[in-house]
Parts: C-alpha cells; sequence; structure tokens
C-alpha cells in the first residue's frame, strides 16, 4: 500500500487533531489495513492490527461477538501488560462477551433508558443554567476555558447522581479519568485537581491509596488494578454506604442483585470504573468538541442560536463530527474474512469510529457539519450488544448545555488556539479559550 497508516498509532499525532485525510486515503484505497505497533513512549511493540475504516465493515464486526471477541484481549489496542492483568479487565463488562456480558448490562440498562433519562433531565438542565451562570455572572463580555468551566463539570455532576456519589467528591472522577484516558499525556497522566479538604471522608481515605509516580515520572499502567488502586478503595467504601442506606443509584441496584446475578468483588470493582471513567469520559470531551464544531461552522451555530428547534438533529451531527472515542478493539476467534481480508485466528481488529463517521459512502460531504443531517447512522455510541448504555444521558446533557450557553450568550469565538489530548484512543480536550458576549 502506498498510503502509510503508520501515523495512527502514534499517540503524538493527535495533538495536532485527527488526520482525516490519511483516513480517507487510507478508506478510499482499502476497507481494512495492517498496521504496525513499533514500542513508544515507554511502551513495548506489539503484534500489530487490522484496522477497519469504512462504517458498514465496522458495524459487521461489532454485531458478531462470536467471531470478534472483547473479552479475548479487552478492548484496548494495546495488550495488557501480564496474564494476571487481562484476567482482571475481563470482569469488566465493557471486556465481556454475551451472555455474560448481559447479566451485567441488564441490571443496569434500566436506570439509561429514555424514561429513566427524562427523571434525570431537570437536574441536568439546573446544573448546566448553573455553571453558564457561574461563568458569566454580570459581565457583558468576558472568556473561559469552556473545557474545564463548562464541559468538565456537567458530566461530574451528572455521574455523581447516576452513581449516588456524594456532589463534593465528583472531582476525583475528574482525576481518574484523566488518569486512564490520558496516560499518555504527560499533562493528564497524574492528574491531581481534587481538594481532598472539599471531600468526603470517604474521598480522604481512598486517596491515601492513590499510587505515586516513579522516579521516571511515570504512573503506573491505569489498566492494573495496582494503577488505581484510589478507585478501588473508593468504591468499596461507597458501597458500604450504600448497603447501610440503598437509594435508585446505579450502585444501589448493583449491591442488590442476589443469586447467579450478584456481582463478584472483580465485577463490582470493574462496574465503578466502568461508570466512572467511561461514563465521564466520551461526553466530557464530545461537549467540547462541539464547542469546537460550531466555532469552525459559524454559519450553522448562528442557525442553531436562531433556530431551536434544530437541536433534534444537531446533537446527533455534532457528536458525528467530533466522535471522541475514535477506536476499539476486538480479536478474533477463529480464521475468517473481513470486507475480503483474511484475519487469523487471535489477530487484533479494531474497528475506526473516527473514520467510519467520515465515510463517503454514508454521509454526504462527511467532514462539512450539517445540523439538518437526516439520517444520521453514525457510530459514537458504538454498534451491536455493547451499544452505550449512557447514549441517552450524553445527548441530553449536550443539548442543555448549549441550550443555557446560547441562551444568555450573543456571541462565541475562539479566545485562543485549542489543546488536545495526546491519545490515540480518546479524541480529548485539554483546554478551549473561548470568547462570549451576554445577550
Amino acid at each position: 500500500m502506498s498510503v502509510d497508516p503508520a501515523p495512527l498509532v502514534d499517540p503524538r499525532t493527535y495533538v495536532d487533531g485527527v488526520p482525516y485525510d490519511l483516513l480517507a486515503e487510507l478508506r478510499a484505497a482499502a476497507p481494512v489495513v495492517w498496521v504496525d505497533e513499533p514500542p513508544l513512549l515507554g511502551l513495548p511493540g506489539g503484534p500489530g492490527f487490522w484496522l477497519v475504516l469504512r462504517h458498514a465493515d465496522v458495524t459487521e464486526v461489532l454485531k458478531q461477538p462470536g467471531l470478534f471477541s472483547s473479552r479475548l484481549g479487552a478492548t484496548q489496542i494495546r495488550d495488557p501488560a501480564t496474564p494476571a492483568d487481562l484476567d482482571y479487565v475481563r470482569r469488566m463488562m465493557l471486556n465481556m462477551d454475551p451472555p455474560e456480558h448481559g447479566r451485567l448490562r441488564r441490571p443496569v440498562a434500566r436506570s439509561f433508558t429514555p424514561r429513566a433519562v427524562a427523571a434525570l433531565e431537570a437536574s441536568i438542565r439546573a446544573n448546566a443554567a448553573a455553571l453558564v451562570d457561574r461563568v458569566i455572572g454580570d459581565a457583558d463580555e468576558g472568556t473561559c476555558d469552556f473545557a474545564r468551566d463548562l464541559a468538565a463539570d456537567l458530566p461530574l455532576l451528572t455521574l455523581a447522581d447516576v452513581l449516588g456519589m456524594p456532589e463534593p467528591d465528583r472531582w476525583l472522577l475528574y482525576d481518574w479519568s484523566n488518569r486512564v484516558i490520558g496516560f499518555q499525556d504527560p499533562d493528564y497522566a497524574v492528574s491531581a485537581a481534587f481538594d481532598p479538604e472539599a471531600g468526603t471522608p470517604a474521598a480522604r481515605e481512598a486517596l491515601r491509596h492513590r499510587p505515586a509516580p516513579d522516579a521516571d515520572g511515570r504512573m503506573p499502567d491505569p489498566r492494573t488494578r495496582a494503577g488505581m488502586a484510589d478507585l478501588y478503595a473508593y468504591a468499596h467504601l461507597l458501597a458500604e454506604s450504600k448497603r447501610r442506606d440503598p437509594g435508585p443509584d446505579v450502585m444501589s441496584i448493583l449491591l442488590a442483585q442476589r443469586g447467579e446475578d450478584r456481582l463478584t468483588v472483580d465485577e463490582f470493582e470493574n462496574m465503578f470504573w466502568l461508570f466512572a471513567v467511561a461514563g465521564n469520559e466520551t461526553i466530557r470531551n464530545g461537549l467540547p468538541g462541539a464547542m469546537i464544531a460550531l466555532l469552525e461552522h459559524p454559519d450553522e451555530l448562528a442557525r442553531l442560536r436562531d433556530e431551536r428547534a434544530l437541536f433534534d438533529t444537531a446533537v446527533d451531527e455534532l457528536l458525528r463530527w467530533w466522535t471522541p472515542v475514535m477506536v476499539f478493539r476486538r480479536t478474533a476467534t477463529a480464521d475468517t474474512t473481513v470486507a475480503g481480508v483474511p484475519v487469523r485466528a487471535g489477530d487484533k481488529v479494531v474497528v475506526s469510529f473516527a473514520s467510519a463517521n467520515r465515510d463517503e459512502r454514508v454521509f454526504a460531504e462527511p467532514d462539512r457539519l450539517d445540523l439538518t443531517r437526516q439520517p444520521n447512522p453514525h457510530l459514537v455510541f458504538g454498534y451491536g450488544p455493547h451499544f452505550c448504555l449512557g447514549a441517552h444521558l450524553a445527548r441530553c446533557q449536550l443539548r442543555a448545555l448549549f441550550e443555557a450557553l446560547l441562551a444568555r450568550t450573543s456571541t462565541l469565538t475562539y479566545a485562543g488556539r485549542p489543546a488536545y489530548l495526546r491519545s490515540n484512543f480518546q479524541r480529548g480536550v485539554k483546554r478551549l479559550p473561548i470568547r462570549w458576549r451576554r445577550r
């Protein structure tokens, strides 16, 4: 192949943005390409993987968990460091295949139905309005960091509600997400934004277990139990309080399961990890991504300001255009083919949501933001049995924050350059300075 896919595997590539031109060239040339895994940023090399680029082929892979397993090698591109690490992360719902996956998914699914999200909607809208009011205050104009001041806190407030977590402890979620998603980025790998004096005694106790950087400044791998010891300590302390005083939250629901549905200790810990990190990170980066989309398309921003009914289609288009989670891995369970390309049992098969959501075969003018785009079969929330439980909740938060912000402002522009996360997995925004003028 004349087009070299090597930049796609290097996290440093994404500091300058997603290489959509490269993805388009690769997608035009072949539906599936082989990508090598050289040693990078202190991580050992790997065996390489098949990268699936086109929308139709991505959906085919994701809807066949028996052939393309989440469990066999877990769902991150890089293999866990040891067999013990792999065995531990296999207890996470994200890294399970049916029917075991369904056993964990069913009890909590009812917390994320449209009806359940509607019950949370008033709280989400109130939180969004309060955050916007806090940023704008009585000033006629000003600047803020949209990524930190608005986009980071709304998902934390929402997730604290969902988990039944005391609100003062919510910035623990921020640090945990930074360390997991940003472990390839020196700004995030040792994140410590939480103020222990502002949290509960349980939070302060959990911080006693927080790993420390080694002599080279590196934290332990966050995919290991040792790498997130403070998260797991907090999970058990929260569980103790839920057993004493259960509520309608997800943690109480999980702890109430009995018989065959009862969670093991490893399953409980991994479920808390999944909600605390994945439940926060996708929308946390989807929100500033949506802001960048609108700033890059000022005509569409003006339309949305004038035609609030556009939100019905705009939310999904903003998510498609940004695509916070760029890739996910599966492992072939048998010799097979993907789009006619032979794949051997044990090969890594990585689906590219970033590429599939810009596939010209499905989306007309895919690089253009079109807030009226219909249909919009984007894959931001995945496809098949692992379709994201929090999709409705994510859409609700995006809509609530932008409705509140547009209601209070007359103009929004860049106040500086965005800073992007060094990651080949999450399309993250570390800083997004914006200038606003009040309405």
